[in-house]
């Protein structure tokens, strides 16, 4: 990895010096790298907005990319983006901060999408797919209104698995959050560079970098959420069988469509004996 602070994305200054951080970084890069390449995101010309939302997944994107970008493998644009949505306490100054500091260029949108997610959920039930959906698309407005070809999202290996599981166990269906999608309009692109990433990993980078963290419970998210959960679950049994999160993961790209019942993806009814 870099060695002199000369060399380095001022992103990455005051960087730890030690054995297990340069195998963090050097591990982030790689898998970042492997996604990116993996799953067809670069295209000529491209330029991407990369959404923070000053959590610890969303530092780690910008800094990974960054990094790639000066080694140059990866030929795009980068335009940082925070989408301030209105929650209560939300510390309003401290990415534009961190983002100028750092050289960043960058664009801090305000909408108060929580007053309407207030008003439409009930009480007592959860804010995130109403607050998801109105995000998104405010994100997909200012990704056209900046000329960028994608959305980049911070999700990360562990979310993915999450999502993976929330809609086995409630939604019936399997799926989850793909690494490259086209959106409904087919004018953007969405990606997401961590899918390979560990959570562990990002909150690790993130703290050793002393980053500018901003809670994600601003908008008083309830307790046991159904995310939450998953997440307990899997911690269980990652506990149990240390690894086991990364062979579930494993999965998810060893799909067999012959040896589940979906008919649509594969033809049941024409199989036939061999002759």
């Amino acid at each position: 990895m870099l060695d002199h602070p000369e060399d380095i994305h001022p992103l990455f200054h005051g960087a730890p010096q030690g054995t297990e951080f340069r195998k963090l970084r050097k591990r982030l890069v790689r898998l970042t790298r492997e996604a990116i390449e993996q799953y067809g995101m670069v295209e000529p010309g491209g330029k991407w907005l990369v959404c923070m939302s000053g959590g610890k997944d969303s530092y780690t994107l910008l800094a990974i990319l960054h990094e790639l970008q000066w080694r140059g493998l990866l030929p795009v644009e980068l335009i940082a983006c925070n989408l301030d949505q209105g929650q209560p306490n939300f510390p309003a100054t401290v990415l534009p901060a961190f983002l100028e500091k750092m050289g960043v260029k960058h664009r801090i949108e305000y909408q108060d999408t929580y007053s309407i997610v207030v008003d439409k959920i009930p009480a007592g039930r959860t804010f995130c797919a109403l607050c998801s959906r109105l995000r998104r698309g405010h994100l997909y407005r200012i990704a056209r209104e900046e000329g960028c070809t994608a959305v980049v999202l911070g999700h990360h290996r562990d979310d993915i698995l999450e999502t993976f599981f929330m809609n086995l166990f409630h939604g019936g269906r399997l799926a989850t959050m793909p690494p490259k999608l086209l959106n409904e309009d087919g004018d953007l692109f969405l990606y997401r560079p961590l899918a390979l990433v560990a959570e562990a990993d990002c909150e690790k980078f993130s703290t050793a970098m002393n980053y500018p963290i901003i809670p994600c419970d601003l908008c008083g998210s309830q307790d046991g959420l159904q995310r939450q959960q998953v997440k307990a679950i899997l911690d269980g049994w990652e506990a149990n069988s240390p690894g086991r999160r990364q062979v579930m993961f494993r999965a998810l790209m060893n799909t067999r469509p012959s040896h589940l019942l979906d008919p649509k993806l594969f033809d049941f009814a024409g199989l036939e004996r061999g002759k």
